[in-house]
């Protein structure tokens, strides 16, 4: 079974940055590449805030924190890949896009490393087929945000080989982090479930059967979710949201995965939720007020 030391991130955004966090705190070397070294410097700094707030609330040391953000280093030089023993790509949930960056990564990496990818819907199958290296390629989904969410979804592609996804589950294990194995399928599990009851929360809303304050307090009080659907879109990003629900429509061909027609209008007028800073909620002010 590979041994793995080093682990290389594809993408400083939200998704990598916590990757990247995880896996240094769990002693890992790690390399985050991203074309920006703006990005870079800013995903950073975003990770060091976290550790300093896992330091405040007590989940760890200020040795440990400095020893993890010392394993961490940023660059915009894709060649830096090449000692990972393993690469999980974090880019946005576009298809070509993912297989521009394997175009790139794969030609570096070394022959026996495993490239993953952190896809919340895509085929593991089809994204594999654009890589060097099918049998050593699966989907290893973190949830967002990644140092607080237990879970992580581990997805085999027709020709990951068994040896991989073993290793990939050890790994997984070591992140303190509890897996669940899901099917090649459109979504997987957590999304397959989740984001039709964010689709159906907008449709609510699209229909005027309640407001976006009584749609999300009916959802926390009546059925005791920590959030409503609406904030929970808000938090996971309208534009991720809607590429899942036309992944699942497609894939699956079925009506009930349209994507609501509210949902497509906000993504259109760039409301993305709280990273462009309105979507079912305006979080321009100091405190988050509905929009619809």
């Amino acid at each position: 079974m590979s041994t793995i030391r080093n682990v290389g991130i594809v993408g400083a955004g939200q998704m990598g940055c916590g990757i990247a966090h995880v896996c240094a705190a769990a002693g890992y070397k790690v390399q985050l590449y991203d074309l920006s070294m703006e990005r870079i410097e800013a995903g950073l700094a975003t990770i060091h805030g976290n550790l300093a707030r896992q330091v405040s609330s007590g989940k760890m040391s200020e040795e440990e924190r400095k020893a993890a953000l010392s394993r961490i280093k940023g660059s915009n030089d894709v060649n830096d890949l090449s000692q990972a023993d393993l690469v999980i790509e974090a880019a946005t949930e576009d298809e070509t896009v993912k297989r521009k960056i394997y175009g790139q990564v794969c030609p570096v990496l070394k022959p026996d490393a495993i490239l993953a990818t952190n896809t919340s819907s895509l085929s593991i199958t089809r994204l594999a087929s654009a890589t060097d290296r099918a049998e050593r390629f699966m989907g290893i989904h973190f949830m967002n945000p990644v140092p607080v969410m237990k879970l992580v979804e581990l997805v085999r592609g027709i020709a990951t080989e068994e040896v991989t996804f073993t290793t990939a589950k050890e790994f997984v294990a070591t992140l303190d982090k509890t897996v669940t194995v899901a099917e090649d399928f459109p979504a997987f599990i957590v999304n397959r479930i989740l984001l039709p009851m964010i689709n159906e929360a907008i449709y609510t809303l699209y229909e005027g059967v309640g407001t976006v304050d009584a749609i999300d307090t009916a959802m926390k009080l009546g059925a005791n979710h920590p959030m409503g659907p609406l904030q929970l879109a808000d938090f996971i990003g309208l534009d991720t949201c809607l590429s899942i629900m036309q992944v699942l429509y497609e894939g699956l061909a079925d009506s009930k995965y349209r994507p609501c027609p509210l949902l497509v209008k906000y993504v259109e007028a760039g409301w993305l939720g709280r990273k462009s800073g309105r979507g079912f909620y305006d979080y321009r002010g100091e405190v988050p007020v509905p929009t619809r």
